[in-house]
């Protein structure tokens, strides 16, 4: 999935393969799997450390206040909207909270919005249909406002947790409130510790994506919603009963600004939720306590941060357990240990799908440099 226009009239250079299928073989050269497997000097960054730290206390706080509370059943859905704190981490100083509260905000809405159809009664493929718009509709925002990573992966995995039944417009009414509440307080811890960010050196530039011309950012949103409405309808037809992890699959590896960095997810997205999934498979058997969960949803929150930066495959080990955990908290325990092998089947089939659309639709210009990018990198190998 790239941003790249559509433009199959351009001329490719004879000596390059550029044909979707040689697109499609690179997934599986060895230069593509070290380069996925490659490491960045971003591992234990304070920044992200910081960012870390926050989030384990917005998440721990909304968590224990949530329980603590007459209102417990709540805990769970409040912890979304706190994951408003990870966003604005490459925001300028005293503007972080502006991107936080925003954020929040569009947590609010996902929330609030997949709950209302749920509770008018919307049939599992139209909130299905819902989803995937959702998935096209916050990536276009992400890129367009800027308001970088995590992106739009956050706020479809907050309307993902919601899809079930909702039994009465009380219980949207205290989701809305829940959320909100929870994103307020990530915006006060937001602004109580941001002053500790260390600002942006001159000699490292700031990770973040240019803003794309509008029809480029159009496109990518249109193939994201086609994309990750195929991979959600599909597990639900093979009997999935969480079909979002489909499409946040597809969601991940097609928002990537190039072919070789779709690749690159895909094959990340696919060995780190194995991984993951079978640690938080041994903690999830063990029936732990509400407060364990709570504890390690603060720890993996820390740790994520840590080595995300670092190796998108390392962070999705901690990512997995961390996604679990809150679904678990979400439906209030009602989902145990069964859910991980269907996490790991419906990320493996939405990356499957989203790397095999990405090639599908992609253009002469995104297959040519994606054959450059891998020349390049056979000859780093072979000098």
């Amino acid at each position: 999935m790239t941003l790249s226009p559509p433009s199959e009239d351009a001329k490719a250079p004879t000596s390059l393969a550029v044909r979707r299928i040689d697109a499609a073989l690179h997934l599986v050269k060895p230069h593509q799997i070290r380069e996925s497997l490659a490491l960045n000097g971003r591992f234990r960054d304070r920044n992200s450390v910081l960012i870390g730290l926050q989030a384990a206390l917005t998440s721990s706080l909304t968590l224990v206040c949530g329980l603590l509370s007459p209102w417990p059943h709540l805990a769970g859905i409040a912890a979304l909207g706190a994951l408003a704190i990870l966003f604005g981490r490459f925001a300028p100083a005293g503007q972080r909270g502006r991107v936080v509260l925003t954020c929040a905000a569009w947590l609010f809405l996902a929330v609030v919005g997949m709950s209302v159809a749920a509770r008018l009664g919307a049939p599992m493929p139209l909130r299905l249909g819902l989803l995937a718009f959702a998935c096209g509709f916050f990536f276009f925002v992400v890129n367009t406002t800027r308001l970088g990573p995590p992106g739009a992966l956050i706020f479809v995995f907050a309307a993902g947790a919601v899809m079930g039944d909702v039994a009465s417009w009380q219980e949207v009414a205290e989701r809305a409130a829940a959320t909100a509440l929870a994103g307020v307080l990530a915006w006060v811890i937001c602004a109580a510790f941001d002053g500790l960010r260390r600002p942006a050196a001159p000699d490292v530039p700031t990770p973040v994506e240019p803003v794309r011309p509008l029809s480029h950012r159009l496109i990518a949103a249109g193939r994201i919603t086609f994309g990750t409405a195929i991979a959600a309808l599909a597990a639900h037809a093979c009997g999935s009963t969480h079909p979002a992890w489909a499409a946040l699959g597809t969601l991940a590896v097609m928002q990537g600004t190039h072919l070789h960095v779709s690749m690159n997810r895909a094959l990340q997205r696919m060995a780190g939720t194995v991984i993951g999934a079978g640690v938080v498979w041994i903690v999830l058997t063990q029936d732990p306590s509400i407060w364990t969960v709570v504890a390690l949803v603060a720890c993996l929150q820390v740790v994520i941060e840590m080595v995300i930066g670092a190796n998108y495959a390392l962070g999705q080990i901690f990512v997995t357990p961390l996604a679990l955990l809150m679904s678990y908290l979400a439906s209030n325990g009602g989902a145990g240990a069964t859910m991980v092998g269907e996490r790991v089947l419906d990320t493996l089939a939405g990356a499957f799908i989203g790397i095999l659309l990405a090639v599908v639709s992609s253009t002469l210009d995104d297959r040519v440099q994606l054959a450059r990018h891998h020349a390049a990198r056979s000859g780093q190998a072979a000098g």
